[in-house]
């Protein structure tokens, strides 16, 4: 009997008709189209905006003119792509964009992460909620009213010369002088994102259980120790996430305050590859050049993410896919 109803089963198993994926979506749809229907607006947003344009890079292979075909009247190759590569102002470009963005995701990456690790240790809440809104104000600022703040800070006449002034003797135009224009501007990307890109890693570090500190206690662990072994495991996952998204932006240096605060005599260092396009595609019209130097810098881009997160799930196991 037993064997009979083992047999039934069986039957009824191999004769059930199998569920396909899509049906399965379909499902899932229609039970929750509400919340499905919220991702609408943000779909379309991405099509147009973000699908869309990739479309128009057909021009870095074509001849484009002002008023003639939207993907260009003939077809050149890989000329403009040979064209920059020779370019000497190209190569200056791309060898300071590489040194000005390497040098903002050595010093500006890992700043969150320390700053989010003290206010971990606050103790009063009043002052780290005081020191937490305080942080998190200058990301709400404009870049116009950044850049505008930066100009008056490092005039001639601005409150850093005055205290140089007075230890020194001397002023110094900061920003007429190569030399001083990572400084500057790794040092204001440092006071505007600190506080908000802390937000991520407080948010990772209250998922942390407390049984692991105690336990660590317990065992004589004091609170360096914690830290290494407890708190920096604990957000690692978040932390390798957003080291490979800033890897894949690592070209993509801050275009708008570097266009609102650079000038011809700091051209030097502060020329990237973003201020180039921006001269070359829209101030002289050369929209087929500009265009192949920004998929250039996008294909970049791919390849140092997909490279990052192999390296990373290699490493560490964790990773974005």
């Amino acid at each position: 009997m037993q064997q009979l109803v083992e047999k039934s089963d069986v039957n009824v198993k191999l004769n059930k008709p199998k569920t396909t994926k899509l049906q399965t979506s379909v499902r899932s749809i229609k039970k929750d189209w509400q919340l499905y229907s919220l991702l609408i607006i943000p779909v379309v947003y991405l099509i147009i905006f973000k699908y869309g344009p990739m479309f128009g890079n057909i021009i870095a292979f074509r001849k484009f003119s002002p008023g003639g075909s939207i993907f260009g009247d003939y077809w050149v190759g890989l000329h403009y792509v040979k064209m920059f590569i020779a370019d000497p102002t190209f190569l200056k470009v791309f060898k300071n964009t590489l040194i000005l963005s390497s040098l903002t995701l050595l010093i500006t990456f890992p700043a969150p992460i320390i700053f989010a690790l003290l206010l971990n240790e606050l103790k009063s809440r009043k002052f780290k909620r005081f020191v937490q809104t305080a942080s998190y104000l200058p990301h709400f600022f404009s870049v116009v009213i950044v850049s505008g703040m930066i100009l008056e800070l490092v005039a001639v006449n601005g409150s850093i010369n005055n205290l140089v002034e007075f230890f020194t003797g001397e002023r110094i135009s900061f920003i007429q002088k190569p030399e001083w224009f990572r400084t500057i501007y790794i040092g204001s990307e440092i006071w505007q994102g600190l506080g908000w890109g802390a937000i991520l890693y407080l948010a990772a570090l209250t998922g942390i259980s407390e049984e692991l500190y105690e336990a660590a206690k317990i065992d004589g662990a004091n609170r360096w120790k914690q830290t290494i072994h407890i708190t920096i495991p604990g957000i690692l996952p978040t932390i390798i996430t957003l080291l490979i998204l800033n890897i894949g932006s690592l070209l993509a240096v801050g275009f708008e305050k570097i266009l609102l605060i650079y000038n011809p005599l700091n051209y030097k260092t502060s020329d990237v590859i973003a201020t180039y396009v921006y001269r070359v595609g829209l101030e002289s019209s050369n929209f087929s050049y500009a265009t192949a130097i920004g998929l250039f810098e996008g294909i970049i881009g791919l390849i140092l993410v997909f490279s990052a997160n192999f390296i990373s799930r290699k490493l560490t196991n964790n990773s974005l896919w």
